[in-house]
């Protein structure tokens, strides 16, 4: 197809649009020629400045000579100016060449797929089930499966293979395309500049154009458009129960997103059965909670235990059970259901990772993702930014241009060294809070102690408990804001040279700072907390304080306080923040642009509607990823004790999804799309929170519950195998004489006092020191730990031998695929080569031709542009062939056109 019959059938298709509905703000005043981008700035001051209007100029200039197409826009009262950028067919197959993109081949007859047809049991089954999820499926009518087609990666020489069409080329490939132009295009005003003055990212950090961006295809209200098809069938909370139109949004966002998109409704899908398990691991505790033992002991008042002060001096003596409600909720999330659980969601998060990397194969062969590779990337605009008075300069091998040199040790060392003295003082910050909540808790325990009403005191625990999460959630909250910004700042200090190294150094920085902020409090509580208090008579004391205690039943119950308000409340947070935040952020720019005034007259045009938009960002996605990534640490660090996480986190994502979708199509600008093979980063943070979940799971269980104590109990006390008794074995004996006179409590009615620990009796020589059954669970918990992780472990690593990172099927596809595509690529040159032996030897015939060169090639010269990526001076025009429909191709002959 040439370039005057592809702009006769784009122009059809545009009219055919328009007659459709299509937004007319969409095309040039021609209304042929569509809008692929849209550079704005506003006729201020500022931008009035000389060297303001001189950028403008040269770049604009260069972006003509690159083939592209502008018109300028105009608006009086607000004194915007847009530019409205478009690339003809001639840009568009050029720069697919050059990023490699893939097109859709000419296909052969015989040349089909092959369909692999069930047995007819299977069928029936498949036909079964396919109706009972159809109310889950899409609307076929509204979304029409998208038929795979042969493609290969695109190449301007051998056109002929290619079936190419005006609309092969998406509007997010064409913004993407346009992008990579206007990131690599020069603004020197002077020869001398600096030959890194290139990029619309650089123009708009120095406000030579307030805004870059391409265009939404229509309003939100109005019909007709992908984006209020996206906004109606993705982002209603009525379509909860629908799939995702994956297709669909990879088509107007690009991979990048739709690849995010695809990863939260996995993960989503995934939580169905650990939420399920854990529902059923509760429910048990609740059915079998009056037939425990130790909370039965507890709650029933006949052995009349007096336990130690839990404070030295102020506090007085109390009664075991007062404890009762205590008991009986920690007994909810401390059974014999947890270790199930826990090895449950151990596998479960082994399996999810393996999972979705054959799920995430699938979706790249699916998109045309498969061999994807990175190109080598430019400097980003900030790191030049930041060295641009720099004069000594080196030669990159790679890109063959100069760019600022940076000293290893005078500016790299310096920075790393500035970042992480900064992220080590602000993860001591996050520890202090820590500490500060705890003495909190001290403090409150104390009071309510004091209080003196038997209320008050058997709720204490809960109170305390209760108010320091929620404290320690808005310290949280508060310190989040503030990592950010300072993250971002010391990130930039390191000088990464490019987008990718700036992003994975951020994304270390921002989680690890997030991972000690969210699970600091947690850890204490479930490893450190009650571990080495000492005992009544010897307490060991930080700061001259007293160590916190557990309760009788462990620190379990606190841990899943503590886990399931931070965790919930954190959801719930962010979920109104990200509401509101870009709303905010949206009237915001319109005052910092002062445009607000005459916001009522931008509306009537579809790039005045996008203007008022927020832009996307190159981190639009870092928080989504970083919020499901830390609550999938909540999911599976520390899940032994919180098994309804799964279900609060399920909840959660099925309303996430639609909220980010509604986000992203009503307050942001349609970011440019872009291509990616994975999620990157993310899934190595994964991989090391499942693993880290083995470890954590296996110490809680050992250390923090009572399940190894009550098993050893059972083993080598226990007369009958049964729990009776052992409340009573677990408590040691304390005589109250033996208080040091400045901890000893005011008022005392006892003589002897209970305190839970394996310790020696008073009476006996070797009074307060560990027994015997103290070595015997610490002997048994250690040995549990190992069994356990080592026994996951291995299953795990079983796992992922027997499951393959690719399917089986999906690799005999590619390769039937591959096998497929260089057949149709050797027919198509066998037509070639024959067409051409037959027009050179009708040629000489006639006198016009020759044996050497039977088809001559045609060398067109294109005005020099400067320099840079897509720059070119001159160009190879190929010949473009076209073969007769499969009717004639059965004839004696073909005919050929060269076209010029």
């Amino acid at each position: 197809m040439d370039d005057i019959e592809a702009e006769t059938n784009g122009e059809a298709i545009r009219m055919q649009e328009l007659s459709e509905g299509k937004s007319p703000d969409l095309y040039f005043q021609d209304g042929r020629r569509c809008i692929d981008f849209i550079l704005a700035w506003k006729m201020d001051d500022q931008h009035l400045q000389l060297h303001h209007v001189q950028r403008r100029e040269v770049f604009e200039k260069n972006l003509e000579e690159e083939g592209l197409e502008l018109e300028f826009e105009d608006n009086v009262e607000s004194q915007l100016r847009f530019i409205k950028v478009h690339a003809p067919w001639e840009v568009l197959t050029r720069y697919a060449e050059i990023l490699k993109l893939k097109m859709p081949m000419r296909e052969l007859r015989g040349m089909d797929y092959e369909i692999m047809h069930p047995h007819a049991v299977v069928k029936e089954v498949e036909g079964w089930l396919s109706s009972c999820l159809r109310v889950f499926q899409l609307d076929e009518y509204l979304f029409p499966p998208q038929e795979k087609t042969f493609t290969a990666t695109y190449s301007r020489d051998k056109e002929y293979l290619f079936n190419m069409k005006e609309d092969i080329f998406t509007s997010s490939m064409r913004s993407r395309i346009v992008d990579f132009i206007l990131c690599r295009k020069h603004f020197r005003v002077e020869t001398k500049a600096c030959e890194m003055s290139f990029g619309v990212q650089k123009l708009l950090m120095d406000r030579t154009y307030d805004a870059a961006y391409p265009l939404h295809d229509g309003d939100l209200v109005s019909e007709g458009s992908i984006r209020h098809l996206l906004r109606t069938e993705w982002g209603s909370l009525r379509k909860l129960h629908k799939c995702q139109p994956l297709e669909c949004i990879k088509d107007y966002y690009g991979v990048k997103i739709s690849l995010y998109f695809a990863w939260l409704g996995f993960y989503t899908y995934m939580l169905i059965p650990a939420s399920i398990v854990g529902l059923i691991c509760f429910l048990y505790g609740c059915f079998s909670l009056y037939s425990n033992e130790p909370s039965e002991d507890i709650c029933n008042q006949h052995l009349n235990i007096t336990m130690c002060p839990i404070c030295d001096h102020l506090c007085d003596f109390w009664h075991l059970e007062e404890t009762c409600l205590h008991a009986r909720i920690t007994y909810l999330f401390d059974n014999p259901a947890t270790l199930f659980f826990a090895i449950f969601m151990s596998f479960w998060s082994a399996m999810f990772l393996e999972f979705w990397k054959r799920y995430s194969a699938e979706i790249s062969h699916q998109w045309d993702l498969t061999g994807f590779d990175i190109r080598e990337e430019h400097p980003r605009p900030e790191y030049l930014a930041r060295l641009s008075s720099m004069q000594e300069q080196r030669l990159n091998y790679v890109t063959k241009m100069l760019e600022p040199h940076v000293s290893f040790w005078k500016m790299k060392v310096p920075g790393l060294f500035i970042s992480c003295i900064s992220i080590l003082l602000l993860i001591s910050l996050a520890l202090v809070a820590v500490m500060a909540v705890i003495l909190y808790r001290m403090s409150m325990v104390a009071a309510l102690s004091l209080h003196g009403d038997s209320y008050v005191t058997s709720y204490a625990m809960l109170i305390t408990t209760t108010t320091a999460a929620s404290i320690n959630l808005c310290c949280i909250l508060v310190f989040n804001q503030l990592y950010n910004r300072l993250a971002t700042y010391l990130t930039e200090l390191e000088l990464p040279r490019t987008q990718s190294e700036f992003d994975d150094s951020l994304t270390l920085k921002i989680y690890l700072l997030q991972f000690v902020n969210y699970y600091a409090s947690i850890f204490y509580i479930a490893f450190f907390k009650g571990s080495f208090i000492g005992y009544p008579g010897s307490y060991k004391r930080l700061f001259g304080f007293r160590q916190e205690e557990c309760g009788p039943g462990g620190c379990l119950m606190e841990l899943c306080i503590q886990l399931g308000i931070i965790m919930v409340g954190k959801q719930a947070m962010n979920t109104v923040l990200e509401m509101f935040w870009p709303i905010f952020f949206k009237w915001l720019q319109l005052i910092q642009l002062g445009v607000k005034e005459v916001a009522s007259h931008l509306p009537s045009t579809r790039w005045g509607k996008d203007y008022k938009l927020v832009d996307f960002g190159t981190q639009g996605l870092f928080n989504e990823y970083c919020e499901m990534v830390l609550q999938f640490g909540f999911v599976t660090i520390f899940v032994a004790a919180f098994p309804l996480a799964p279900l609060f986190a399920l909840i959660n994502n099925i309303f996430e999804m639609r909220l980010d979708a509604r986000k992203l199509l009503t307050y942001y600008r349609r970011p440019v799309a872009q291509r990616v093979i994975d999620i990157g980063i993310w899934y190595t943070i994964l991989e090391s929170v499942g693993k880290l979940a083995v470890l954590t799971n296996a110490f809680i269980i050992a250390f923090t519950s009572n399940f190894i104590p009550r098993i050893v109990y059972r083993m080598n006390v226990s007369p009958d195998d049964s729990l009776k008794g052992f409340l009573n074995h677990s408590l040691a004996y304390f005589n109250v004489s033996d208080f040091p006179p400045e901890y000893a409590p005011q008022v005392s009615g006892h003589s002897v006092c209970r305190y839970p620990d394996y310790r020696e009796p008073y009476w006996r020589e070797d009074k307060y020191n560990p027994t015997s059954m103290f070595w015997h669970v610490l002997a048994a918990r250690l040995a549990f730990v190992v069994v356990f992780q080592n026994l996951v472990f291995g299953l795990i690593n079983v796992i992922r031998w027997i499951i393959p990172d690719t399917p089986g099927k999906l690799k005999d596809k590619i390769r039937r695929e591959a096998y497929l595509t260089n057949e149709i690529i050797m027919e198509q040159e066998l037509l070639r080569s024959k067409t051409s032996r037959w027009t050179g030897a009708f040629g000489k015939w006639a006198g016009q031709g020759n044996d050497k060169d039977p088809l001559p090639t045609h060398r067109t010269q294109k005005p020099a542009s400067p320099g840079g990526a897509g720059d070119f001076s001159s160009e190879i025009q190929y010949p473009r062939l076209h073969v007769m429909d499969k009717e004639d191709q059965a004839a004696s002959h073909y005919y050929l056109f060269v076209c010029p």
